[in-house]
């Protein structure tokens, strides 16, 4: 069974920094996702895909954090990051680690339907 799990959030005041993680469990030796991504959801919106990262190592990011965020992983650890720079009040969400199997295709978003598994979430505050 796949477990992912996020830390790394808090709250932080505008221009600031934060790098959150998620560790992933439960792949056999040498199994790793297709796909691992964040998503994040503000109150009273919907999930959005933030950003994504395939095997391969190609990425993908929402026109939103491109040239803030960076999705990086570290295979040996099993561990998904996102370190964000020039943290924006419209950031403040709950941010949401995804991993899925089998390959697909992104078309003009992230689709959160594309993803079989999911943390349970971390806090992003961002004051002005």
């Amino acid at each position: 069974q796949v477990e992912l799990v996020e830390s790394g959030g808090g709250s932080v005041q505008a221009g600031g920094s934060l790098r959150l993680s998620c560790a992933a469990s439960g792949y056999s030796d040498g199994g790793r996702p297709y796909c691992m991504a964040w998503f994040r959801q503000a109150p009273g919106k919907e999930r959005e895909g933030v950003a994504a990262i395939f095997t391969g190592g190609s990425t993908y990011y929402d026109e939103s954090v491109k040239d803030r965020f960076t999705i990086s992983q570290d295979n040996a650890k099993n561990t998904l990051y996102l370190q964000m720079n020039s943290l924006k009040p419209e950031d403040t969400a709950m941010y949401y680690c995804a991993a899925e199997d089998f390959p697909f295709r992104v078309h003009s978003r992230l689709e959160e339907t594309d993803f079989g598994y999911w943390g349970q979430g971390t806090q992003v505050t961002v004051s002005s």
